[in-house]
């Protein structure tokens, strides 16, 4: 019996010198009782512990502030060229690989705009050999245009042939290419990822 007591009052004691070691400071869980959360995990928290306002002006003014994070958030996302807030016509490797041709090269139609406002303000000079030349080389300046695009078409073709085979990739890539490079290069949405005289990034398999 004696050794039956004293077997309880030695477990006693080694529970109680044993019991320390879980409160000490060497165990990541200790304090909180669970591992500090990451930014990623923080913030989420935060936005379940919000709650709507009991007043509908409160919770009006309340979904216009978060209706205008969102926003502001998915403008900051698609300048940046993140995929997830691209709308759907400029989503796809495909796409991606035509935004950076066209933004590689140099072409003449993202320069039709200031042709286009020359020739209008040359139609408000009172002399018509200055209107008839700014008539004729706009029209000049249309062919080369033409010529600019038929050659851009065919070198994309080409490329997209081989780096997307299968014809349901390349559907619509000649018409958005063309209006790709008939905008100006820095208003440019997506933004140019490439410099002039650069090579597309390749697709991500």
């Amino acid at each position: 019996m004696f050794g039956l007591f004293g077997r309880k009052a030695g477990a006693s004691a080694q529970d109680a010198t044993s019991s320390p070691s879980t409160t000490d400071g060497s165990d990541p869980t200790s304090g909180k009782g669970r591992p500090t959360p990451s930014r990623k995990d923080a913030e989420a928290a935060r936005k379940q512990r919000l709650t709507i306002p009991k007043d509908p002006k409160e919770a009006k003014k309340a979904s216009r502030e978060r209706d205008r994070e969102d926003r502001q958030r998915a403008r900051q996302g698609m300048l940046a060229g993140d995929e997830r807030f691209l709308p759907d016509r400029d989503r796809g490797p495909a796409k991606a690989f035509t935004r950076d041709f066209i933004d590689a090269r140099f072409t003449l139609a993202e320069y039709f705009i200031f042709v286009a406002i020359g020739v209008i303000l040359a139609g408000f000079v009172p002399n018509l050999a200055v209107k008839s030349y700014s008539t004729l080389g706009f029209f000049a300046f249309g062919v080369l245009i033409v010529i600019d695009e038929i050659i851009l078409l065919i070198q994309l073709n080409s490329r997209v042939r081989k780096n997307f085979p299968d014809a349901k990739d390349r559907k619509g890539l000649p018409l958005y290419a063309i209006l790709r490079s008939l905008q100006l290069r820095r208003f440019r949405v997506p933004p140019c990822r490439v410099s002039r005289g650069g090579r597309p990034l390749p697709p991500k398999n």
